[in-house]
């Protein structure tokens, strides 16, 4: 590991002090709070009023009563304008507009004045409230909002809910997402705490869903204290027990389609000073991962997850926040049919693949914070976050070779961790014009990465071929051959495609006696053994200010990362945005530019960068040494949001984002090892779209859409798995032409049955390896896919289908076609201007429920109060069965369906 270049610390010093001039943006923080006391005219308080803050767009809606001296107070506010209302009988309600933009407290006066008769009161956002005067683009979803949506995934349930409510989103499977045209350059803020690696469910254990408040998911060009992921920024803040006086919580079970069952219990508690709520969950399930079968074998899975949040306020200057989260996942790699294996050296049946993998989460985060005055505060906390991955072979490693003999050829295991520590300080001052915040942040990553890996293919690395050339087992090096009438497999054979290694052989489990080959110890086979460790450090300042000058908004800043890993990269990123609201017409227009650093996954990182110097794996997979150089990229925003009356708005985004260094994952041959590749440069570009109808009369819905191209340039400049050294640049498989969400939801009266309908239109991302006529008279050549493979991508030739025993080998192109990818007609097939594409999909999904069953007769005989209630509620995940496909052998995932139709039945109770 290299050490920190010699003068950072003047280095990082004179960056800050160089835009000390030109500070960035809008904060996009955790949440802030807002205060406030209630009187009459004549100053006097009033007591007991009631208190409503409320935006009808992200849906935030709370309620306090104001204390005996008239004061009210509400704790973790997400950043966002807010309408406050207040209202006492006897007195016309007050009405006042209240902007939440950093963690200073905001603090109001509402003076009540007598009533007048036919004065009532009313609760409702005018057009101005509806749009928010902001030069980046974003979306904030509370959990009023997302509480009744229907979620497809339960065990990675924020990826759902992000794919679902945000703009831009690409849906992929077991529970990853493609952020603008992005493979997983998407950062979570957990109250402020970053989480930048990976966070699908085959790597890491996510924060669940009922954990979280609120989001403030950022499309747009991200203000300057947000650095490495940046092409989807989810600020996130979670749940708090801070000033709920009487204890309130919720016990909940569920049971549906493949044996799921869920168990969860939340409690928050607190005073005015103290604050605690904590969640634990549990899910258990026979379909945990997106299998390549539509049908579902060998996919059970558990999560148990247990999260605290802890606030203390001492005294009115200082205020300590601890999040404490574990979280444990079990699942099984799922099967395909090639899985069922039959095949060994004598034919004998061996048994099914049996992989297995185990994921545990450590999470400790604690921030204080210390108001200097009214206009300034100092907020200073740390973080350890850990990772444990371990995967399993099957307990025969020879099941782990599947049937056909060409996809998985090793049988593998893996332990892995990722351990995360972090430090974070940001000064806030807000006053006048000003919403300034100037911070800095330290972050140190260890990695560690082991494997082992033996050949279980005896066709690999053969010493011997037969006269049609093709490889022959049972030997252990090419010298024993000729004396049984083969030919030697070696490099002097014109029909030796793939020459016997013998490095390779002593890896071989499948020779009879591997200590025959060339250089290999002992008497047995032995696995190869990767160890690997390293540390990453990241040490960053920004600074932002978002000025305001009336209806003019103008967002200026700069950070300056110095990354210190397998290399050194240090980048100065300016950001600067401009927005301008024309109340009267509802109209907010702004454009933005942000330059940002994208660091390398962490994920087997240190595999990837340094695998080439292995000679196993080198023969393995194809290698370009890298010390993987952070990328820089420009992108470039402008957009609209655009109110109609009170209850539509509409909020836009075009983008283009140009990445020098752009970063993909590869896959360690047909094994579930995945690690970071990198190519020259990329260029992504769209548009980005949401219209959403607050609550009017109970009903309420959103359209999220978005259309994004991602073009990859070769050459391919570091990593295994090396695929394109030259040549025209590719879609890769993160570009969708156009998809689309729509939610409707409608409840009747406040706590009367309610159902709400989810339509997700996709038209197809880019797939991976599909046989394709390269004119309109030569014959398609479908040997290279398994019968189970042209299953699973729907291939017909005219009526004739494959079978598992009878695949397709060739097809005319005119009756070659797919029922679940789009495939270029012939002659047509460009990858990057025609590539083949997974079939577009229609997904419908809806859940229905009342949130107060049998209240009336429960309360006077099992309830104890009217706070105590007992709902229900239905779900059902693609409600017409549709069979379709997230991806199609796609280099980094392979190939996995949607999920199938699935119903799920809920009950709670709530106190």
């Amino acid at each position: 590991m290299r050490p920190f270049p010699r003068k950072v610390s003047a280095y990082m010093v004179a960056l800050l002090l160089s835009g000390s001039g030109c500070l960035l943006a809008q904060s996009a923080g955790s949440s802030g709070t807002v205060t406030g006391t209630v009187t009459d005219s004549t100053s006097a308080a009033v007591a007991g009023a009631t208190v409503v803050i409320q935006n009808t767009t992200s849906g935030v809606d709370r309620t306090v009563k104001a204390d005996g001296l008239g004061q009210f107070r509400f704790p973790n506010v997400p950043y966002n304008p807010y309408q406050l209302v207040v209202t006492s009988p006897g007195f016309a309600p007050g009405n006042q507009r209240v902007d939440v933009r950093s963690p200073i407290p905001v603090a109001v006066t509402v003076v009540l004045s007598i009533a007048a008769a036919g004065d009532s009161v009313t609760v409702e956002a005018s057009a101005g409230d509806l749009v928010e005067n902001s030069a980046t683009f974003h979306v904030d979803i509370d959990r009023e909002l997302f509480d009744k949506l229907p979620l497809e995934s339960q065990s990675s349930s924020v990826s759902s809910l992000l794919t679902l409510a945000s703009p831009g989103v690409s849906a992929d499977s077991n529970g990853l997402f493609h952020g603008l045209g992005d493979h997983a350059e998407n950062a979570f803020y957990v109250d402020g705490q970053p989480v930048t690696d990976q966070q699908s469910k085959v790597f890491s254990n996510q924060l669940p869903l009922s954990a979280i408040q609120s989001l403030q998911v950022i499309s747009g060009a991200p203000p300057a204290e947000f650095g490495e992921k940046t092409s989807l920024v989810a600020s996130i803040t979670t749940r708090s027990g801070e000033g709920v006086t009487t204890p309130k919580g919720e016990v909940g079970a569920s049971y549906g389609s493949f044996g799921s069952s869920t168990a969860s219990v939340d409690l928050a508690a607190g005073s005015k000073r103290f604050g605690n709520f904590v969640a634990a969950d549990f899910l258990d399930t026979g379909r945990f991962l997106d299998p390549s079968e539509f049908v579902v074998f060998h996919d059970k899975g558990n999560v148990e997850n247990l999260f605290d949040r802890v606030d203390i306020q001492p005294n009115d200057k200082n205020s300590l926040h601890v999040n404490f989260d574990l979280t444990r996942s079990w699942f099984q790699t799922p099967n395909s049919y090639d899985n069922l294996n039959l095949h060994s050296q004598t034919g004998a049946a061996i048994g099914n693949t049996d992989q297995r993998a185990k994921i545990g989460t450590l999470n400790v985060a604690p921030f204080l914070t210390h108001t200097i005055s009214d206009t300034t505060l100092v907020t200073v906390g740390a973080w350890v976050r850990r990772d444990h991955f371990d995967y399993y072979p099957s307990n025969n490693p020879f099941a782990d070779f599947y049937g056909n003999g060409n996809l998985q050829t090793e049988s593998i295991s893996q332990d892995r961790s990722l351990t995360n520590t972090g430090s974070r300080a940001d000064f806030n001052y807000s006053h006048g014009v000003h919403n300034l915040k100037v911070g800095t942040s330290y972050q140190q990553t260890f990695l560690k990465e082991n494997f082992n890996l033996g050949i279980v293919d005896p066709f690999l690395n053969a010493p011997c071929l037969n006269a049609a050339g093709a490889p022959v087992v049972g030997f252990n090096n090419p010298s024993q051959c000729v004396a049984a009438g083969y030919a030697p497999n070696t490099a002097a054979n014109p029909a030796a495609s793939a020459p016997f290694n013998p490095l390779l052989g002593c890896l071989d489990l499948t020779r009879p006696n591997p200590a025959a080959s060339d250089g290999c110890p002992g008497t047995l086979a032995t696995p190869f053994l990767f160890r690997g460790h390293t540390d990453i450090k990241l040490a960053s300042l920004y600074g932002q200010d978002a000025l305001t000058f009336g209806n003019l908004a103008v967002n200026l800043g700069i950070r300056g990362d110095l990354y210190n890993g397998l290399s050194i990269s240090r980048q100065v990123q300016p950001r600067v945005g401009i927005s301008y609201n024309v109340p009267k017409a509802g109209t907010v227009a702004r454009i933005s530019y942000a330059r940002t650093m994208e660091t390398p996954f962490n994920e087997n990182l240190v595999l990837s960068s340094k695998g080439c110097s292995y000679a196993v794996i080198a023969a393995l997979v194809p290698c370009i040494p890298a010390n993987f150089n952070a990328g820089f990229r420009n992108e470039f925003h402008g957009g609209i949001e655009q109110s109609i009356g009170k209850h539509f708005v509409f909020n836009g985004d075009y983008l283009l984002k140009y990445t020098h260094n752009g970063y993909d994952f590869s896959v360690l041959g047909a094994t579930p090892i995945t690690f970071p590749i990198e190519w020259h440069n990329s260029k992504i570009s769209g548009f980005a779209f949401r219209t959403s109808v607050p609550n009017f009369h109970g009903f309420s819905a959103f359209n999220v859409m978005s259309s994004v191209a991602a073009r990859f340039f070769p050459p391919q400049i570091g990593g295994l798995g090396a695929t394109n050294t030259g040549g025209a640049p590719f879609r890769i498989d993160h570009d969708e032409k156009f998809n689309q969400t729509t939610n409707v939801q409608y409840q009747h009266k406040k706590d009367g049955p309610w159902a709400s309908l989810n339509w997700r239109f996709d038209s197809g991302s880019v797939a991976g390896s599909v046989p394709f006529a390269t004119d309109t008279t030569t014959p398609v050549n479908l040997s290279g896919l398994t019968a189970d493979e042209q299953l699973q991508s729907g291939l017909e030739c005219g009526t004739q289908r494959p079978t598992l025993t009878t695949p397709l080998t060739t097809c005319a192109p005119s009756l070659y076609h797919s029922s679940l990818v789009s495939i270029p007609a012939p002659g047509t097939e460009n990858d990057d201007h025609n590539p083949p594409r997974i079939a577009p999909r229609n997904l419908f999904d809806v859940s229905l429920g009342q949130d107060s069953i049998f209240h009336s007769f429960l309360r006077h005989s099992i309830l104890r109060s009217d706070s105590q209630t007992l709902s229900a509620q239905l779900t059902v995940v693609n409600m017409t069965n549709k069979v379709a496909l997230y991806n199609f052998l796609s280099t980094f995932s392979g190939t996995h369906y949607v999920t199938p139709r699935t119903l799920t039945a809920e009950v709670s109770f709530h106190f």
